[in-house]
Protein backbone atom coordinates (compact mmCIF):
# COMPACT_ATOMS: atom_id res chain seq x y z
CA UNK A 1 0.00 0.00 0.00
CA UNK A 2 1.38 3.49 -1.01
CA UNK A 3 2.08 5.97 2.12
CA UNK A 4 3.11 9.26 2.23
CA UNK A 5 4.37 11.25 4.78
CA UNK A 6 3.42 14.93 6.12
CA UNK A 7 4.71 17.26 8.69
CA UNK A 8 1.56 18.39 11.10
CA UNK A 9 2.13 21.93 9.85
CA UNK A 10 1.79 21.35 6.12
CA UNK A 11 -1.77 19.68 6.79
CA UNK A 12 -3.28 23.34 6.73
CA UNK A 13 -1.12 23.79 2.74
CA UNK A 14 -2.54 20.87 2.03
CA UNK A 15 -5.92 21.77 2.48
CA UNK A 16 -5.60 25.08 0.77
CA UNK A 17 -4.23 22.99 -2.34
CA UNK A 18 -7.29 21.01 -1.71
CA UNK A 19 -9.55 23.89 -1.73
CA UNK A 20 -8.67 24.66 -5.51
CA UNK A 21 -10.55 21.58 -6.91
CA UNK A 22 -13.11 20.71 -4.55
CA UNK A 23 -15.51 22.39 -1.74
CA UNK A 24 -14.01 20.55 1.31
CA UNK A 25 -15.62 19.99 4.64
CA UNK A 26 -13.50 19.47 7.59
CA UNK A 27 -14.18 19.71 11.61
CA UNK A 28 -14.46 23.07 12.89
CA UNK A 29 -13.58 23.79 16.75
CA UNK A 30 -17.01 25.82 17.82
CA UNK A 31 -16.15 26.40 21.36
CA UNK A 32 -18.29 23.50 22.88
CA UNK A 33 -18.44 21.31 19.48
CA UNK A 34 -16.97 20.28 16.66
CA UNK A 35 -18.92 20.52 13.36
CA UNK A 36 -18.20 19.15 10.16
CA UNK A 37 -18.13 22.60 7.36
CA UNK A 38 -17.47 23.74 4.35
CA UNK A 39 -13.63 25.56 4.45
CA UNK A 40 -12.33 28.28 2.80
CA UNK A 41 -8.81 28.18 4.02
CA UNK A 42 -6.95 25.06 5.71
CA UNK A 43 -6.62 27.08 8.90
CA UNK A 44 -9.97 26.44 9.63
CA UNK A 45 -9.71 22.87 10.03
CA UNK A 46 -9.54 21.58 13.82
CA UNK A 47 -7.99 17.61 13.90
CA UNK A 48 -7.16 17.38 17.48
CA UNK A 49 -10.76 16.24 18.88
CA UNK A 50 -11.68 12.67 19.23
CA UNK A 51 -15.30 12.62 17.61
CA UNK A 52 -17.93 15.31 16.80
CA UNK A 53 -21.06 14.55 18.44
CA UNK A 54 -23.13 15.14 15.59
CA UNK A 55 -21.56 12.64 12.88
CA UNK A 56 -20.95 13.94 9.34
CA UNK A 57 -24.01 11.87 7.74
CA UNK A 58 -25.61 15.56 6.94
CA UNK A 59 -23.25 15.79 3.87
CA UNK A 60 -24.75 12.77 2.45
CA UNK A 61 -28.24 12.65 3.69
CA UNK A 62 -29.24 16.18 4.81
CA UNK A 63 -31.61 17.10 7.72
CA UNK A 64 -33.26 19.05 5.91
CA UNK A 65 -33.47 18.96 1.51
CA UNK A 66 -36.01 19.93 -0.91
CA UNK A 67 -36.36 17.06 -3.39
CA UNK A 68 -38.30 19.36 -5.71
CA UNK A 69 -40.31 22.46 -5.70
CA UNK A 70 -43.75 22.68 -7.76
CA UNK A 71 -46.00 25.31 -9.54
CA UNK A 72 -49.25 24.63 -10.04
CA UNK A 73 -51.53 25.98 -13.07
CA UNK A 74 -54.87 25.29 -14.50
CA UNK A 75 -54.38 21.77 -16.09
CA UNK A 76 -50.72 21.48 -15.56
CA UNK A 77 -47.85 20.77 -12.96
CA UNK A 78 -44.38 22.51 -13.18
CA UNK A 79 -41.82 20.49 -11.37
CA UNK A 80 -37.82 21.94 -10.64
CA UNK A 81 -35.22 19.53 -9.52
CA UNK A 82 -32.82 20.84 -7.62
CA UNK A 83 -29.02 21.67 -9.40
CA UNK A 84 -26.28 18.55 -9.30
CA UNK A 85 -23.32 19.35 -7.10
CA UNK A 86 -21.15 21.92 -9.25
CA UNK A 87 -17.83 20.54 -7.92
CA UNK A 88 -16.80 17.80 -6.51
CA UNK A 89 -16.68 17.54 -2.27
CA UNK A 90 -14.05 16.51 0.01
CA UNK A 91 -14.99 15.42 3.34
CA UNK A 92 -11.62 15.44 5.27
CA UNK A 93 -10.97 14.37 8.63
CA UNK A 94 -13.34 12.26 9.90
CA UNK A 95 -12.70 9.18 12.19
CA UNK A 96 -13.04 5.75 10.39
CA UNK A 97 -16.27 4.70 11.83
CA UNK A 98 -18.12 7.41 10.41
CA UNK A 99 -16.21 6.63 6.94
CA UNK A 100 -17.26 3.35 7.77
CA UNK A 101 -21.14 4.62 8.08
CA UNK A 102 -21.49 6.00 4.32
CA UNK A 103 -20.71 2.70 3.11
CA UNK A 104 -23.61 1.22 4.90
CA UNK A 105 -25.64 3.73 4.12
CA UNK A 106 -24.67 3.59 0.32
CA UNK A 107 -26.76 -0.60 1.18
CA UNK A 108 -29.70 1.86 1.52
CA UNK A 109 -29.32 4.64 -1.01
CA UNK A 110 -27.56 2.96 -3.57
CA UNK A 111 -28.59 -0.36 -3.81
CA UNK A 112 -31.41 -1.61 -5.77
CA UNK A 113 -33.51 1.27 -5.87
CA UNK A 114 -30.85 4.01 -5.80
CA UNK A 115 -32.03 7.77 -4.59
CA UNK A 116 -31.33 9.73 -7.12
CA UNK A 117 -29.85 12.80 -4.56
CA UNK A 118 -28.04 10.77 -2.39
CA UNK A 119 -26.24 9.02 -5.51
CA UNK A 120 -25.41 12.94 -6.91
CA UNK A 121 -23.82 13.44 -3.62
CA UNK A 122 -21.65 10.47 -2.67
CA UNK A 123 -20.27 10.19 -6.10
CA UNK A 124 -19.23 13.69 -5.83
CA UNK A 125 -17.65 12.71 -2.76
CA UNK A 126 -14.13 11.53 -1.80
CA UNK A 127 -13.37 10.96 2.06
CA UNK A 128 -10.00 11.48 3.71
CA UNK A 129 -10.27 9.89 6.98
CA UNK A 130 -8.30 10.24 10.54
CA UNK A 131 -7.55 7.33 12.47
CA UNK A 132 -8.44 7.41 16.19
CA UNK A 133 -5.58 7.20 18.23
CA UNK A 134 -7.44 7.81 21.61
CA UNK A 135 -10.75 6.23 21.40
CA UNK A 136 -13.19 6.93 23.90
CA UNK A 137 -14.32 4.55 26.43
CA UNK A 138 -17.41 4.32 24.79
CA UNK A 139 -16.39 3.33 21.12
CA UNK A 140 -16.98 -0.35 20.64
CA UNK A 141 -16.11 -0.30 16.80
CA UNK A 142 -13.89 -3.59 16.92
CA UNK A 143 -16.84 -5.53 17.81
CA UNK A 144 -18.71 -4.79 14.51
CA UNK A 145 -15.81 -5.48 12.47
CA UNK A 146 -14.47 -2.02 12.40
CA UNK A 147 -11.48 -0.49 13.72
CA UNK A 148 -10.46 2.45 15.05
CA UNK A 149 -7.46 2.64 12.16
CA UNK A 150 -10.38 1.00 9.73
CA UNK A 151 -10.05 1.94 5.52
CA UNK A 152 -13.09 1.00 5.03
CA UNK A 153 -14.74 3.41 3.05
CA UNK A 154 -12.09 5.81 3.11
CA UNK A 155 -9.79 7.19 0.12
CA UNK A 156 -7.13 8.21 2.27
CA UNK A 157 -6.54 7.71 5.73
CA UNK A 158 -4.16 9.84 8.25
CA UNK A 159 -2.32 7.74 11.26
CA UNK A 160 -1.10 10.19 13.80
CA UNK A 161 2.72 9.75 14.29
CA UNK A 162 3.58 12.36 17.10
CA UNK A 163 4.23 15.57 15.03
CA UNK A 164 3.57 13.89 11.28
CA UNK A 165 0.90 11.86 9.72
CA UNK A 166 1.27 8.90 7.59
CA UNK A 167 -1.17 9.12 4.83
CA UNK A 168 -2.40 5.61 3.78
CA UNK A 169 -3.35 5.47 0.16
CA UNK A 170 -6.59 3.92 -0.36
CA UNK A 171 -8.06 4.04 -3.80
CA UNK A 172 -7.14 5.44 -6.90
CA UNK A 173 -9.21 8.87 -5.98
CA UNK A 174 -7.12 8.94 -2.94
CA UNK A 175 -4.09 8.46 -4.74
CA UNK A 176 -5.17 11.49 -7.64
CA UNK A 177 -5.61 13.58 -4.15
CA UNK A 178 -1.87 13.92 -3.78
CA UNK A 179 -0.89 13.88 -7.59
CA UNK A 180 1.95 16.73 -7.95
CA UNK A 181 2.28 17.17 -4.23
CA UNK A 182 5.65 18.06 -2.50
CA UNK A 183 4.92 15.36 0.07
CA UNK A 184 7.71 12.24 0.00
CA UNK A 185 7.13 8.27 0.31
CA UNK A 186 6.81 6.87 4.41
CA UNK A 187 10.28 5.54 5.17
CA UNK A 188 10.43 2.11 7.03
CA UNK A 189 10.67 3.87 10.19
CA UNK A 190 7.41 5.78 9.62
CA UNK A 191 5.32 2.75 8.61
CA UNK A 192 6.67 1.03 11.46
CA UNK A 193 5.74 3.94 13.61
CA UNK A 194 2.26 4.17 12.28
CA UNK A 195 1.80 0.19 13.06
CA UNK A 196 2.25 0.89 16.62
CA UNK A 197 0.01 3.76 16.92
CA UNK A 198 -2.58 0.85 15.07
CA UNK A 199 -1.82 -1.88 17.48
CA UNK A 200 -1.79 0.78 20.70
CA UNK A 201 -4.97 2.07 19.77
CA UNK A 202 -6.49 -1.55 19.04
CA UNK A 203 -5.11 -2.43 22.16
CA UNK A 204 -6.92 0.40 24.44
CA UNK A 205 -10.65 -0.63 23.50
CA UNK A 206 -11.96 -2.54 26.36
CA UNK A 207 -13.89 -5.16 25.68
CA UNK A 208 -17.35 -4.37 23.56
CA UNK A 209 -20.08 -6.65 22.54
CA UNK A 210 -20.13 -10.57 21.94
CA UNK A 211 -21.42 -10.72 18.60
CA UNK A 212 -20.91 -13.83 17.52
CA UNK A 213 -24.49 -15.22 17.29
CA UNK A 214 -26.02 -12.23 18.26
CA UNK A 215 -28.55 -12.17 15.37
CA UNK A 216 -30.15 -15.32 16.48
CA UNK A 217 -30.47 -14.78 19.97
CA UNK A 218 -31.90 -11.65 18.71
CA UNK A 219 -34.64 -13.02 16.59
CA UNK A 220 -35.66 -15.91 19.41
CA UNK A 221 -35.86 -13.12 21.81
CA UNK A 222 -38.52 -10.59 19.58
CA UNK A 223 -41.27 -11.88 22.66
CA UNK A 224 -39.20 -11.95 25.51
CA UNK A 225 -40.07 -10.01 28.46
CA UNK A 226 -36.63 -8.85 29.10
CA UNK A 227 -37.59 -5.64 26.49
CA UNK A 228 -39.82 -4.07 28.82
CA UNK A 229 -37.11 -4.43 31.85
CA UNK A 230 -34.83 -2.90 29.92
CA UNK A 231 -36.80 0.33 28.52
CA UNK A 232 -38.20 1.26 31.72
CA UNK A 233 -35.98 4.00 31.59
CA UNK A 234 -35.79 4.77 28.32
CA UNK A 235 -37.52 8.17 27.11
CA UNK A 236 -37.91 8.17 23.82
CA UNK A 237 -36.77 11.33 23.16
CA UNK A 238 -34.70 9.55 19.81
CA UNK A 239 -31.00 11.33 20.84
CA UNK A 240 -29.28 7.91 19.58
CA UNK A 241 -31.02 8.11 16.18
CA UNK A 242 -30.36 11.36 15.42
CA UNK A 243 -26.97 11.18 16.79
CA UNK A 244 -26.28 7.80 15.05
CA UNK A 245 -24.18 7.82 11.88
CA UNK A 246 -26.08 5.17 9.78
CA UNK A 247 -29.96 5.73 11.32
CA UNK A 248 -31.46 7.11 8.11
CA UNK A 249 -35.32 7.34 8.89
CA UNK A 250 -36.97 9.97 6.90
CA UNK A 251 -40.24 11.72 6.37
CA UNK A 252 -41.25 13.56 3.68
CA UNK A 253 -44.25 16.48 3.40
CA UNK A 254 -45.64 19.16 0.91
CA UNK A 255 -45.17 22.78 2.41
CA UNK A 256 -46.78 25.33 -0.06
CA UNK A 257 -49.09 28.37 -0.60
CA UNK A 258 -51.47 28.68 -3.18
CA UNK A 259 -50.32 27.07 -5.77
CA UNK A 260 -46.80 26.89 -5.13
CA UNK A 261 -44.78 24.36 -3.00
CA UNK A 262 -41.54 22.29 -2.03
CA UNK A 263 -41.84 18.56 -1.13
CA UNK A 264 -39.00 18.08 1.49
CA UNK A 265 -37.74 14.86 3.00
CA UNK A 266 -36.19 15.35 6.81
CA UNK A 267 -34.96 13.04 9.53
CA UNK A 268 -37.43 11.05 11.59
CA UNK A 269 -36.95 8.90 14.49
CA UNK A 270 -38.20 4.80 14.82
CA UNK A 271 -38.34 5.84 18.33
CA UNK A 272 -41.20 8.22 18.16
CA UNK A 273 -45.02 6.68 18.03
CA UNK A 274 -46.07 8.69 15.28
CA UNK A 275 -43.61 7.16 13.07
CA UNK A 276 -45.50 4.27 12.40
CA UNK A 277 -49.00 5.44 13.50
CA UNK A 278 -51.28 5.08 10.27
CA UNK A 279 -53.93 6.65 9.53
CA UNK A 280 -56.59 4.17 10.89
CA UNK A 281 -55.00 5.44 13.97
CA UNK A 282 -53.20 1.53 14.43
CA UNK A 283 -50.20 1.56 15.76
CA UNK A 284 -47.63 -1.59 15.27
CA UNK A 285 -45.30 -0.02 18.00
CA UNK A 286 -47.47 2.13 20.20
CA UNK A 287 -45.04 1.42 23.16
CA UNK A 288 -41.58 2.67 23.94
CA UNK A 289 -40.56 -1.15 24.19
CA UNK A 290 -41.45 -2.03 21.02
CA UNK A 291 -39.56 0.97 19.63
CA UNK A 292 -36.24 0.25 21.28
CA UNK A 293 -36.74 -3.63 20.26
CA UNK A 294 -37.28 -2.23 16.65
CA UNK A 295 -33.88 -0.26 16.66
CA UNK A 296 -31.90 -3.40 18.13
CA UNK A 297 -33.43 -5.64 15.95
CA UNK A 298 -32.89 -3.40 12.71
CA UNK A 299 -29.10 -2.77 13.89
CA UNK A 300 -28.18 -6.48 14.52
CA UNK A 301 -30.66 -8.08 12.98
CA UNK A 302 -32.82 -6.99 9.64
CA UNK A 303 -30.07 -5.06 8.26
CA UNK A 304 -28.44 -8.37 8.02
CA UNK A 305 -30.69 -10.00 6.67
CA UNK A 306 -30.91 -7.49 4.15
CA UNK A 307 -27.79 -6.53 3.53
CA UNK A 308 -25.39 -8.86 5.26
CA UNK A 309 -23.45 -7.19 8.07
CA UNK A 310 -24.32 -4.84 11.57
CA UNK A 311 -26.33 -1.61 10.89
CA UNK A 312 -23.34 -0.47 13.14
CA UNK A 313 -20.34 0.86 13.32
CA UNK A 314 -19.61 1.15 17.09
CA UNK A 315 -18.88 4.83 17.14
CA UNK A 316 -20.69 4.88 20.61
CA UNK A 317 -22.41 8.24 19.86
CA UNK A 318 -25.65 6.61 21.68
CA UNK A 319 -23.79 5.79 24.75
CA UNK A 320 -22.03 8.84 25.31
CA UNK A 321 -25.48 10.76 24.57
CA UNK A 322 -28.02 8.86 26.29
CA UNK A 323 -29.71 11.17 29.24
CA UNK A 324 -30.62 8.10 31.10
CA UNK A 325 -27.39 5.73 30.48
CA UNK A 326 -29.09 3.70 28.60
CA UNK A 327 -25.98 1.58 27.04
CA UNK A 328 -26.77 -0.31 23.48
CA UNK A 329 -23.80 -2.60 24.81
CA UNK A 330 -25.20 -3.97 28.09
CA UNK A 331 -28.44 -4.19 25.94
CA UNK A 332 -26.66 -6.93 23.76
Amino acid sequence: MEAKIINKQEIASLLDRLIKGYEVFAPVNKGDRICFERINSGSEAFLDYQNSRIPPKGLLLPQWEVLFSYHTTPGAVEIEEPPPLERQRLVFGIRPCDARSFTLLDKVFDGECPDPYYVNRRQGTVVVSLGCPKPRATCFCTSVNGGPFSTEGSDLLLVDIGDEYVIQVISDEGARLLEGSWLKDASENKLALAAEAVRVAEASLEAGVATEGLKEKLDHSFNDPIWQQLTEKCLGCGVCTYLCPTCHCFDIVDEGAGSDGDRIRLWDSCQFPLFTLQASGVNPRPTVRERYRQRIMHKFSHFIDNYGEFGCVGCGRCVTECPVNLDIRQVL
